[in-house]
This record gives C-alpha cells, sequence and structure tokens, in this order.
C-alpha cells in the first residue's frame, strides 16, 4: 500500500517504494487513542513492534537503531506518521520500552527497510500478484532398459544417480509474523551530531543558490561522492540541540526548500 501523495501541517508527502531506504533522525512515540485500524489495514497495537513513516510502502520490514544507546530491534512499518516533517518515525510504546527511548521526548535514531523481509511481507498481503510457478512432477517414472552402444561391455555400464527436483516456492523467503519477535540487539552507540540537511546536486551553481537561502543559518556546501558521480549537498550544521534543529527546519521550509530534513550525521 502506498496511497496518493497527501498534505500534513502544510506539507506535502509523496509516498514510494523504498526497499532500500537507510535514514537518519529524531523519533517519536505514537500516542494511546480510540481502536483503530493502521492505513494498510492492520490493527493499530501498542504493545507490538511496530511504527508509522510519512512515505514508505506499506507493510516494511525495518531495523530500527537507538543511536543514543545502541540498542536495536526489527519492527513493522504499518502505518502512516502524523505528518510532522521534524520527525523521521512514530513507534509505538512497547518499541520505545525495548530501546529504552523516553515516552514523551524524541530520541536520535537510525532506521533501515531490510528488503528481503520487506518483500517477503508485501508478498503475504491477501491480493498481491503472484509469479504463476508451476513445480516439475514428482510422480513415479519410467525405465527402459536400452542395449550398449558398439564395443561397450555390458559391465562398463555406470548408474546415475537420480535428480531430485525441488519445486521454486520451497526457495521463496516466508513472510514475517505481523507481531515480529522482541529480540533487542546491542550495539555502540553512536549519538552523532545533529544537522538540517536541505538538497544534493549534480551542479556546484544550484547548490550555492540553495545555501544563499540559508546564509544566515550557516548553511555550507559538502561534496560527496554517489556511486561514481559528485555531488554537492547543502547542510546547516552541527545545531546544539533539538530545539534548534526544528527551527532551522523551519526556516528551511519556509524558504522554499522541501526536501530539507533533521538528519544525524
Amino acid at each position: 500500500m502506498l496511497g496518493k501523495p497527501y498534505q500534513a501541517q502544510h506539507h506535502w508527502y509523496y509516498p514510494d517504494e523504498a526497499f532500500d531506504l537507510d535514514e537518519t533522525g529524531l523519533a517519536s512515540v505514537l500516542k494511546d487513542g480510540p481502536a483503530r485500524l493502521t492505513s494498510d489495514g492492520e490493527v493499530f497495537d501498542q504493545t507490538a513492534l511496530a511504527a508509522a513513516h510519512p512515505t514508505i510502502q506499506l507493510p516494511a520490514i525495518a531495523r530500527l537503531t537507538n543511536l543514543e544507546n545502541g540498542r536495536e530491534v526489527t519492527i513493522r512499518l504499518n502505518d502512516r506518521g502524523s505528518g510532522d516533517p521534524h520527525r523521521l518515525v512514530e513507534i509505538t510504546r512497547r518499541t520505545a520500552q525495548l530501546l529504552e527511548m523516553p515516552m514523551n521526548g524524541l530520541t536520535r535514531v537510525r532506521l533501515r527497510v531490510l528488503p528481503t523481509e520487506s518483500h517477503a511481507a508485501v508478498d503475504a498481503l491477501p491480493g498481491a500478484p503472484r509469479l504463476a510457478l508451476t513445480a516439475a512432477p514428482r510422480g513415479g517414472f519410467e525405465v527402459a532398459e536400452l542395449a550398449p552402444p558398439p564395443g561397450v561391455r555390458q559391465s562398463d555400464r555406470q548408474a546415475l544417480p537420480a535428480t531430485q527436483v525441488v519445486a521454486a516456492a520451497e526457495f521463496q523467503t516466508p513472510a514475517p509474523p505481523l507481531r515480529l519477535p522482541e529480540t533487542v540487539g546491542q550495539t555502540a552507540a553512536r549519538p552523532g551530531r545533529l544537522m538540517v540537511r536541505l538538497d544534493s546536486f549534480d551542479e556546484y551553481h544550484y547548490a550555492a543558490v540553495q545555501r544563499a537561502k540559508m546564509a544566515a543559518a550557516g548553511a555550507r556546501i559538502v561534496s560527496v561522492l554517489d556511486g561514481r558521480t559528485r555531488r554537492f549537498r547543502v547542510d546547516v550544521g552541527p545545531l546544539p540541540d533539538i530545539g534548534r534543529a526544528d527551527a532551522v527546519l523551519d526556516q528551511a521550509l519556509a524558504s522554499g526548500i522541501p526536501d530539507a530534513r533533521i538528519v544525524v550525521d
């Protein structure tokens, strides 16, 4: 499920498939409310390892890491977020508990979509398109004794081992369960630096124009390699705290830079 573009808090969102998504930003905890269904039709459950994202295809399976303490869990993205451009993802209370995140605060996180598990979750949806596969039959077979070719003695013949035919369906990745196991991993804490990332350009000239728009906030141009392509990225930061990051992002959005976002570098 993707859905049409939508507007929230004066900001437009464009849902799109991103099976290789790897982002950093700020996470908040979903608020309690009346019983409801998530955006893709699942039951909203604060005790499940689940989260809401503004644009990713639903459902998706991702690894969420608390960069401030290194704890990480696997979550199911099954809902749309609040539409707040300052936040990357909203998580359930149980997810926050396992990651040791504050219930009423914000935490620096990294979100990495797991492509194999996410494709399996999408394929398991009712009505999802299927590739028609016909398995080779496993029934009996007939053996006929043929005369040996000229010059070959009867004792020289050797039997070849039978080859077992396995249906292609046996190699498909099983769909992740709706309720994921509460397995917590531990990595090194990497709280990083708060930045506001504006845009990336192939031409330095366009990056310079955008930097000029945000010169008062301290925007700078960073040269980066995207594969073999050199691009020019415009960043503001590092920023001292979340309040300042929110203020800079508001300034960028007001300046006509809709793709600006808060990241952890």
